[in-house]
């Protein structure tokens, strides 16, 4: 089904090639990501990228901070498009205004600022930026994760806020010239097989060695024109979880007939690539091959296929419960008690987002479900489509009747399912969702406190035959329908009538809505000569996600209060870590004071350090952090109490890795095989570290102060790190480094 080959490959005329008349340096520039990439790169020098975007997006637990960021820096407009969606915010109320004070304050900045505003239920951010941005060989920068809008031949990129503040402020995007893998499609999917099948195959496939981690998928060969436009979307917006950096696809009839489609056949360009182009490494997926898939917690790479997964469920239950007691030891989970009556039976299905919610999924999982019923029992079926256009056509053309009259639910465009806000299962909970991840805490229980659900990743097709079953999983090849492939017809009044679009139209004399909730970021610091940091959390985790360093859900409506919503810091994975961090800020804020509490002075007579020409907080140490969300609070909060540094060996990716260099944090690594046998409460020295950072060292030596008082060397790395992350982190954080040039 998926062939993995760690070597390069000409491609010429749709066909793999080992040689070409061609070197693969010449080949390289014949790639579809070399000649967008370079076109929008203004550095001169083809390795190492300066990127400006052509649009950007962002929803709302993301655009607040950015703006107000982008603000404090100097931004009077909007210098390209820019949409604010409001798809995240909108069920996380935890009580008051707050969620609608951030609306408010969104529509307000578009009206001053020169942006397009998009209401609540209106639209899932990757949806409206696919029926209104995307363009043929255009680039989109966004503040979600899934921004990815390769099917539609334009490369994406999902980045922590201050990336897109500085595309706000005339600045760029900043990247080596990446590895560009090769997709190679053949064969065509069967009935019963959908976009998550395929996605969560190729996921599995490639996650866990990091075969792609930081290149570019580019996805070709014959079996790409047997796709329609929603199927290859639909696999697309996945590819962020095998922690690529960008996609792009060859484009053909059936793209054009999508911006056509939406009213925007301008944007349509034929994009293939070059005779000869030549690809770094590349995969052979055949579509024929894919069976229906179900990815088990806690990662979409966690997968099986469905047929596998019944037949072995017993095991492979009996060892996510086990995975769940390690990490969650207050938890009581008890999935093994699924498996009944000959079958293995979930509680709930979610079809949902940017992955689900799309037109033929929902039509599809109408022609499962017409005439049928999802029963009477604990089962569940809740669809949402993923935006208002989208809602009328299925309205129009009969498959929300249908779907209603199965006994599922309709409800508006909303990202909630896939981040834990909306749909929490019950405890024990069962859940199957066409959505983009099943990581910890993202169905939006609270294990840390006792609740336990989970959440496997499935098609719409197969939960929709799931919920013909009552709730028995069951794989959509092995039962009987006949799907029927619609037209999609988009109505552009349902935008004209509610979307505010204002680019190029600042009113500059108009004022900022902020609520009470909203505030402005807490001063932060330069670096000082020397840092001292206290391990505040130790993750031994293989991989730590952003949701655990900072969680979603209902925390989701203090997004725009820096330090209320610090407060949840790694709050459900290391509850002692906020107040430990809050420690180390008090002492470090006493020594800015003129004060060294007995503790601090202590450690400082250790090092011998002066106090004056040493910065002291907190650290946290984790094996591979980042994966998942590009939202920057997984580093601003760490920020905003206290802390300093990051030590690990790899960063998960490279979103979370520039998110920490924005907010001024160390992005400090170790060699593999260097032990970290380091707990909570150990300290770590670091002198001379402004100096090193401001020449451009990488190896950085520190010393480690255990708190049974022995000490022992360690060496740290910060790799490559260009020179406007070195001022950035000499200047404590990027807003700090635009006001220091804008004085």
């Amino acid at each position: 089904m998926i062939t993995l080959h760690d070597n390069g490959v000409f491609l010429s005329e749709g066909a793999l090639r080992a040689a070409a008349p061609v070197s693969p340096e010449e080949g390289r520039k014949r790639t579809l990501a070399w000649s967008i990439l370079q076109a929008h790169s203004v550095s001169g020098d083809p390795e190492r990228l300066r990127i400006r975007f052509d649009a950007m997006a962002s929803h709302d637990i993301t655009y607040v901070g950015i703006i107000q960021q982008a603000r404090a820096s100097g931004m009077r407009e909007f210098p390209i498009p820019y949409a604010l969606t409001n798809c995240h915010n909108s069920l996380c109320a935890v009580g008051g205004t707050i969620n609608e004070d951030d609306h408010v304050f969104g529509l307000s900045a578009a009206r001053k600022y020169g942006g397009i505003y998009v209401p609540a239920n209106q639209s899932v951010i990757h949806s409206y930026a696919r029926e209104q941005l995307a363009g043929c060989g255009k680039m989109i920068l966004g503040s979600d994760s899934h921004t990815r809008y390769g099917a539609l031949g334009a490369m994406a990129v999902g980045e922590g806020g201050p990336e897109l503040c500085k595309q706000l402020l005339k600045n760029t995007w900043d990247v080596p010239y990446p590895k560009v893998v090769l997709v190679y499609l053949t064969g065509a999917p069967k009935r019963g097989v959908g976009p998550h099948d395929a996605a969560i195959a190729l996921v599995k496939a490639v996650f866990e060695s990091g075969f792609v981690n930081n290149c570019v998928l580019e996805f070709a060969g014959p079996g790409v024109a047997g796709l329609p436009i929603d199927f290859r979307n639909g696999i697309d917006v996945m590819t962020t979880e095998t922690t690529c950096l960008s996609s792009i696809w060859e484009t053909d009839g059936e793209t054009r007939g999508f911006y056509e489609a939406h009213g925007r056949g301008e944007e349509y360009r034929e994009l293939h690539p070059g005779d000869f182009a030549y690809y770094d490494k590349y995969i052979e997926l055949d579509l024929s091959q894919v069976e229906p898939m179900i990815a088990l917690p806690f990662h979409p790479s966690n997968a099986w296929t469905i047929r596998e997964f019944l037949d072995h469920a017993p095991d492979i239950l009996a060892k996510v419960e086990a995975d769940a007691q390690k990490r969650y030891p207050k938890a009581r989970v008890h999935l093994a008690q699924k498996i009944h009556d000959g079958g293995v039976w979930a509680d709930q299905g979610v079809i949902a987002g940017c992955a689900g919610g799309l037109f033929d999924n929902i039509t599809e999982a109408a022609d499962i479900l017409r005439g049928g019923s999802c029963g009477d029992g604990y089962f569940t079926l809740d669809v949402y489509p993923t935006s208002v256009p989208v809602s009328l056509e299925l309205t129009k053309i009969g498959a929300a009747a249908d779907l209603l009259k199965s006994g599922a639910v309709i409800k508006p465009s909303f990202c909630g399912p896939c981040f834990g806000a909306g749909d929490v299962p019950a405890h024990n909970g069962l859940s199957l969702r066409h959505t983009t991840r099943n990581f910890p805490n993202r169905e939006g229980s609270k294990p840390g406190e006792g609740q336990f659900a989970a959440v496997c990743l499935m098609d719409a097709r197969s939960i929709a035959a799931t919920a013909l079953n009552g709730g028995r999983i069951t794989p959509a090849t092995e039962i009987e329908y006949e799907p029927v492939r619609r037209p999609y017809h988009f109505d552009r009044g349902v935008y004209e009538k509610r979307v505010y679009s204002g680019f190029g139209h600042p009113r500059p004399g108009e004022e900022l809505i902020l609520g009470p909730n909203i505030t402005d970021w807490p001063k932060m610091r330069p670096l000082a000569e020397n840092l001292l940091v206290e391990l505040a959390a130790v993750l031994r985790d293989s991989v730590t996600t952003t949701d655990e360093l900072i969680p979603s859900g209902e925390t989701s409506s203090y997004r725009s209060n820096p330090l209320r919503l610090a407060e949840f810091t790694l709050s459900r994975r290391e509850p002692e870590y906020v107040g430990r961090a809050k420690a180390s800020a008090e002492l470090e804020e006493k020594r800015l004071a003129g004060e060294v509490p007995a503790k601090l002075r202590a450690l400082l007579d250790r090092c011998g350090a002066k106090a004056e020409e040493t910065q002291f907080g907190s650290c946290v140490f984790a094996n591979k952090p980042g994966d998942g969300s590009a939202r920057e609070q997984a580093a601003s909060c760490q920020k905003v109490l206290g802390g300093f540094a990051n030590i690990c060996y790899a960063f998960a990716t490279k979103r979370y890795r520039s998110n920490c260099i924005n907010w001024g944090i160390l992005p400090f690594t170790l060699d593999e095989g260097t032990e970290f046998p380091y707990e909570a409460g150990d300290c770590v020295f670091v002198p001379n570290i402004r100096t090193a950072i401001a020449e451009g060292r990488e190896e950085i030596p520190a010393r480690v102060l255990r708190a049974d008082g022995g000490e022992e060397e360690l060496l740290l790395h910060v790799r490559g790190l260009t020179a406007e992350e070195r001022e950035i982190i000499l200047d404590g954080c990027l807003m700090n480094y635009y006001a220091n040039r804008a004085e």
